[in-house]
């Protein structure tokens, strides 16, 4: 097997841990969430399988939605992150970004912290937009979305740091 494969593996089976037993029950305000469990999405290598990607962002997001018991709107937000990744890719990093060894998890630069960002909003408004599926809910869409949004950024950013390997 693959070391990248299996931190891939590893990644997915850890966040998913953290984001069901730790985040899932963390809310502010009564209503904001934090939804790390992103990063695996994020952090996905730049060169690796795009139809490995799509598959398994599916299946991370039918992970969440059978323990949030949300029918859909998380696998179906991922799988919409993981489709529009490169196109995220391309506005931050500009077009030659496939020929560049871009990791994500090295120190925080503008270019990274936008594709986090993008990425981000573009999860959390296609899931509270589905959530609520009512275009008469749209103030309390938006308030959910860029509140979430601030959260989930902030613990993403922290968890990269976290995992961040030393160069000593």
């Amino acid at each position: 097997m693959n070391s990248t494969l299996l931190v891939n593996i590893s990644r997915f089976i850890l966040l998913l841990a953290v984001q069901i037993v730790i985040f899932n029950n963390m809310t502010f305000l009564g209503f904001i969430m934090p939804f790390p469990y992103l990063l695996f999405i994020i952090l996905y290598p730049v060169n690796g399988n795009k139809s490995g990607l799509l598959i398994a962002s599916f299946f991370l997001g039918l992970v969440m939605d059978f323990f949030s018991n949300s029918g859909g709107i998380h696998a179906t937000a991922c799988l919409l992150l993981a489709y529009m990744r490169p196109s995220i890719f391309k506005f931050s990093f500009g077009v030659s970004y496939e020929y560049q060894t871009i990791k994500l998890n090295d120190s925080l630069t503008p270019e990274r912290f936008s594709f986090i960002l993008i990425s981000v909003v573009l999860h959390h408004f296609t899931l509270f937009i589905l959530e609520a599926f009512q275009i008469s809910f749209f103030l309390d869409i938006l308030i959910r979305a860029l509140l979430s949004t601030v959260f989930t950024t902030i613990s993403c950013i922290i968890i990269i740091y976290l995992i961040k390997p030393n160069k000593r």
